[in-house]
């Protein structure tokens, strides 16, 4: 999932500077015996910060190494996220490794999407079904007792690693206090969006998590197979926790890959939620909408936003964002493929929308001051509110 952090100052602080020291050192590295060296020596630094709830430093050597060396941005960017979602535990003299795991499920609907406890026949089910097609022999599972939006995970590392300790100290059967997720939250009502499975699972230092790595030669016990049982036996329990929603599940994986993967699955899906559900809400056929692409950011595109007007007019009546990760765009240029906003714009035309248009240049990422509503594109290239006209059917409502 995309991280906002905080504008820092551009003069580092101690803890960023040995930071971003390491992180150089280790991109250097010649050897494997050297690379372990700067790695213990950043796993060190990292967990002091996260233990304490300091994320500003990491963040602070991110930024800076984001503009000056991308190389070692990368190193410490993955050494961050292998610290605070993965550690290793002493319990009755037996180390294990312990990993926070993630199973997203993609939701599509015209009603809100639901998130919030899941029974405790619902849990049995899913932890069966987990040790049964995913997970390898005798894992440990601690899962959490609620279906989480995102508005209800963690926002930084340092989050994340306090969320990974409390579950494996349960995982492990300390009765410990699980993290509780923000039950107060308003979670934004989207179209399409992701709910999240959170799990920490834990073996004996060494031996395999998850089924595939049990038998890496069998077909049967492949990744695919892997999520094709899972797909199979857990999508009757989850459909039965987002009623009213049609779903896609994801592979439980780590926090972070699980994530990234579901943050880009869901884009697609975002769109033709937008153009079925504009479809009704307005009673204009997909053909007779039109399509705005704009890219925003600072300096460079971070994002595409995508504001739907009637073809006959200039108001926005929906909008979507479409987050860019890592260096999408770069790379796809690089690789001869179209970008994102390429991509965009095939889809909605694959989805019957009549008009794509694109905004040239970067426009500001703007937001409304009243409700932090993202801005989208007009037909006249100016950011405004999406809002839909006094006769339209209203926004997304609880299923009953």
């Amino acid at each position: 999932m995309a991280r906002t952090r905080s504008r820092t100052s551009s003069r580092l602080t101690r803890d960023a500077s040995r930071l971003v020291t390491l992180a150089q050192a280790l991109n250097r590295s010649g050897s494997r015996v050297e690379d372990q060296y700067w790695e213990s020596q950043i796993g060190e630094a990292i967990t002091k910060l996260l233990r304490g709830g300091q994320d500003g430093p990491l963040d602070a050597a991110l930024d800076h190494l984001v503009q000056q060396d991308t190389g070692a941005y990368e190193i410490l960017i993955e050494q961050a996220e292998t610290q605070s979602e993965s550690i290793q535990v002493e319990k009755n003299g037996v180390r294990h490794d312990v990993l926070l795991l993630v199973a997203p499920i993609l939701a599509w609907t015209r009603y809100a999407i639901p998130a919030g406890p899941i029974s405790a026949t619902a849990q049995q089910a899913l932890l069966a079904q987990l040790h049964g097609h995913v997970l390898a022999r005798d894992v440990r599972v601690e899962l959490m007792p609620h279906l989480l939006s995102l508005d209800q995970m963690p926002r930084t590392f340092s989050e994340t690693w306090h969320w990974l300790h409390k579950l494996a100290s349960r995982a492990l059967g300390a009765e410990t206090v699980r993290p509780a997720p923000d039950t107060e939250v308003e979670t934004a009502h989207m179209l399409a969006d992701t709910r999240y499975l959170v799990a920490a699972v834990a073996v004996p230092h060494g031996q395999a998590l998850f089924r595939w790595q049990e038998q890496p030669e069998d077909p049967a016990s492949s990744r695919d197979a892997c999520l094709e049982q899972w797909v199979s036996q857990a999508q009757p329990t989850l459909a039965g926790l987002l009623a009213g929603c049609g779903i896609e599940c994801l592979l439980p994986d780590a926090y972070y890959v699980s994530n990234r993967e579901a943050d880009r699955r869901v884009r697609p899906m975002s769109l033709r939620a937008a153009v079925n559900w504009l479809e009704s809400a307005v009673n204009l056929p997909a053909d007779q909408l039109r399509a705005i692409v704009a890219g925003c950011g600072e300096t460079r595109v971070d994002e595409y936003r995508i504001g739907f007007a009637p073809a006959q007019g200039n108001d926005v009546y929906y909008g979507c964002v479409w987050p860019l990760y890592g260096r999408e765009d770069e790379e796809a240029l690089d690789d001869g493929q179209p970008g994102a906003a390429e991509e965009i714009a095939a889809l909605l035309r694959e989805y019957g929308v009549g008009e794509v248009r694109r905004i040239p240049g970067v426009l500001q990422p703007e937001f409304c001051e009243d409700c932090g509503a993202p801005y989208f594109p007009n037909p006249l290239g100016e950011m405004v509110h999406a809002e839909l006209p006094e006769d339209a059917a209203s926004a997304p409502t609880h299923f009953h």
